[in-house]
């Protein structure tokens, strides 16, 4: 398993947390960091991709192909409704489609029924399949 994050507070926090399960939490920029262990076969989506302004939406997409081996899984929760003062910054159907469908095919979406509180009902768990290029 291997993890980044911008901030020191958290990377420390959960290095500690994970050290019996063998972690690592890197401190660093998801799209610059060089990856030693990429290519990836999964990476695991929370709360990243609502947290980034829409400018950045494509920015993000394309890092994720990079690090996905060929047929590699982008999964996990994602955001999709109306705020009204984001961040975090919700997706629509439609933007998903523009933002990932172009290497990615959505393989299973659902509704999640336990989200954290402040996404209640507006998370679905999504599985999307690296297209082959």
């Amino acid at each position: 398993m291997t993890a980044i994050d911008f901030s020191r507070v958290a990377v420390k926090s959960t290095n500690k947390a994970l050290a019996d399960v063998g972690g690592k939490v890197i401190l660093g920029d998801f799209f610059t960091y060089n990856f030693e262990a990429a290519p990836f076969d999964l990476i695991y989506e929370r709360t990243f991709l609502c947290s980034l302004p829409p400018r950045l939406w494509n920015d993000y997409a394309t890092r994720v192909a990079q690090l996905l081996r060929a047929r590699g899984t982008l999964a996990g929760f994602f955001f999709y409704g109306d705020e009204d003062d984001p961040p975090p910054y919700p997706l629509t159907e439609s933007q998903a489609t523009e933002i990932l469908g172009a290497q990615f095919e959505l393989k299973n979406s659902e509704p999640v029924t336990d989200s954290l509180s402040i996404f209640a009902g507006s998370e679905k768990w999504q599985e999307w399949k690296l297209r082959d290029r």
